[in-house]
């Protein structure tokens, strides 16, 4: 959720007076897209000088001072509150009593009040509500007691419980300090300086050379140079890994918004998913991230929001390939009251690897003894490497809020993963996802959503019906009108609207009915019929336009494919549809109110 951006050392070796802040406005616009509601920094020079606001980044700059703001190291932070609502006072960084120490955090302190009432007793005053403030508070401490700025840095980390990534910086001084549990954090190598932040975009304009931080691990970043520590100060090996994104990747290549650009890369983003994984020649599908991956035993799916969709397909997949496979809600999974054991193969579905509930989940795997594979997109994540196998989808960066084409990226990587496991692979399946970028790029010249859109930007509410491979993706045609439109929308396995929701339905409700040429069409025609009793528009999506011509009132066809692959197909309309809408209600559709990117909290 929150963002981190950290950076010392003078680009260029000497500095004009407003570097370190460049680099640090700079970072804070690349996090803008995790989602928050406030922006501060903090520049140590002799003094420390620190400025943030309520708001926008935007907001941020506006409030800065005329001239230039000094310092050779700094820190700065995007808030997503949790612990007291967005303001000035709440957003970091956070200072001590003597304005010697600035702190930002991501995660949640558990034991903050705890702490707190300790530190109020002890004299110190707190000037924000947030369970942040009481590592400044407590370096203070330290330092008072004699410790230097590590061991005071690293005697406050120690005390905290929960989930934490932190930096930290110090007047008079040019290193930052990091540390990091369950809440991500990254070091970027550069010629003249070095960068510590939450995700890599925030600095993948200096340089593409990273270190990531385990939990557990401390860092010291100074202008000389990176030293990563264990908890108790020993030197920690690492090694600098390169990332590939290109920083024009990261851009809006001249679209409105970051989702249109994204929904438009999906053909070359499945393209690359595919790339050296299936062979038509052979009809064969091969992925080396899987080549030691030895399984028999059950598949449990653990993924939250538009990744538990994808799972949802992937557990269906492999159940109609003969292989026991359950889906679960990372927030609900619980291996204490779930069957695991050391058969059990434990699949994190989670875009970028670091989310808090898909983490704890795994985590939990990992302690009873089962394999774990980790679905991601992000090189490097925490689920990559605490996860036994990963397996990338390699959508490439997405900077929308609103996933689109990392959900068809892991819809395809699901469709490989499950024939890899069963060892199922059919010559006309390896055929049609082969064409399957092309149909993809026929979907987005030749869609009339935006139509649909300009006819139904008013209705009340949206419902989505699908049946099979299909009732992921209704909901997920769901979650998006949602999440950019605010407006009232649910998905639900087609047979299930005559069980309740069917009381809902009127003349301003518009139903996308998911129709498939796979044996499924008869029956979901005849939901489609109930909703048309009701007056209720219909809008089907369909690979067979001559099925439901006669009840719908519009029609977005996707071209013919296999049976497991047209709802990848149909999610591409039902993107187009919510983003049309959202657009024409002026909404913020990059960054949609109260939603974040990666959310690093349970």
């Amino acid at each position: 959720m929150c963002g981190i951006i950290g950076y010392t050392g003078g680009r260029s070796h000497a500095p004009d007076d407003g570097d370190v802040l460049d680099v640090l406005m700079t970072g804070l616009s690349g996090l803008e897209y995790r989602g928050y509601d406030s922006a501060g920094v903090a520049l140590a020079d002799s003094s420390l000088s620190v400025h943030k606001r309520q708001g926008e980044v935007s907001a941020l700059e506006d409030a800065l001072p005329d001239g230039s703001v000094g310092g050779r190291a700094g820190i700065g932070h995007t808030r997503w509150s949790t612990h007291g609502p967005p303001s000035d006072a709440n957003a970091h960084p956070h200072t001590d009593c003597t304005g010697t120490v600035a702190v930002v955090h991501n995660g949640i302190i558990e034991n903050y009040q705890v702490l707190r009432e300790e530190l109020e007793t002890a004299g110190h005053t707190f000037e924000s509500e947030t369970d942040t403030e009481v590592i400044p508070h407590l370096i203070e401490d330290a330092l008072e007691a004699g410790a230097d700025r590590e061991s005071a840095f690293r005697r406050a980390v120690n005390q905290l419980e929960g989930s934490y990534a932190v930096a930290a910086v110090f007047c008079e001084s040019e290193t930052v300090y990091a540390a990091r549990h369950e809440s991500p954090l990254v070091l970027g190598i550069g010629e003249d300086g070095h960068y510590l932040a939450s995700d890599v975009p925030a600095f993948i304009e200096y340089t593409d050379r990273v270190i990531y931080l385990d939990d557990g691990e401390f860092a010291t970043v100074s202008p000389s140079g990176v030293v990563v520590t264990d908890d108790e100060g020993t030197v920690v090996e690492t090694s600098i890994e390169t990332i590939e994104w290109d920083p024009e990747d990261a851009g809006k290549s001249g679209y409105d918004h970051y989702m249109l650009k994204e929904i438009y890369e999906q053909p070359q983003a499945i393209r690359k998913c595919l790339r050296e994984r299936v062979n038509e020649m052979e009809g064969t599908i091969t992925v080396d991230d899987l080549a030691d991956l030895e399984s028999s035993g059950p598949v449990q799916f653990v993924a939250c929001g538009t990744s538990y969709h994808a799972a949802l397909y992937g557990a269906q997949l492999l159940r109609e390939r003969g292989i026991p496979a359950q889906c679960f809600l990372a927030s609900e999974y619980d291996v204490d009251s779930i069957p695991v054991s050391e058969e059990t193969l434990v699949v994190g579905v989670t875009q970028s690897g670091e989310t808090a509930d898909t983490m704890s989940a795994l985590r939990g795997a990992n302690r009873v003894g089962a394999t774990t594979v980790a679905l991601t997109n992000v090189v490097g994540s925490s689920a990559a490497r605490e996860c036994d196998h990963a397996m990338y989808i390699r959508a490439g960066p997405e900077i929308g809020v609103a996933a689109t084409k990392t959900f068809a990226s892991q819809q395809v990587a699901l469709a490989l993963f499950s024939s890899v496991i069963s060892g199922e692979c059919s010559q006309a399946f390896v055929e049609a996802l082969r064409d399957l970028p092309d149909q993809v790029q026929s979907v987005l010249d030749n869609s009339t959503a935006r139509e649909v859109a300009q006819t139904y930007e008013d209705a009340d509410a949206y419902f989505f019906i699908g049946r099979g491979y299909n009732a992921p993706v209704a909901l997920e045609g769901a979650l998006k009108m949602k999440e950019i439109t605010y407006k009232h929308a649910e998905g639900f396995a087609a047979g299930e609207l005559k069980h309740g929701p069917l009381a809902l339905v009127t003349d301003r409700t518009p139903v996308f009915a998911m129709v498939s040429d796979d044996g499924t069409a008869a029956k979901t025609l005849g939901n489609v019929k109930e909703v048309e009793a009701r007056d209720a528009p219909v809008v089907a999506v369909t690979d067979s336009r001559e099925t439901v011509d006669q009840y719908a009132d519009f029609v977005l066809e996707v071209p013919e494919t296999h049976p497991v692959l047209m709802p990848i197909l149909a999610n591409i309309q039902l993107q187009l549809v919510s983003y049309w809408i959202a657009n024409r209600l002026g909404r913020s559709i990059d960054k949609p109110r109260n939603l974040a990117k990666s959310v690093t909290v349970e």
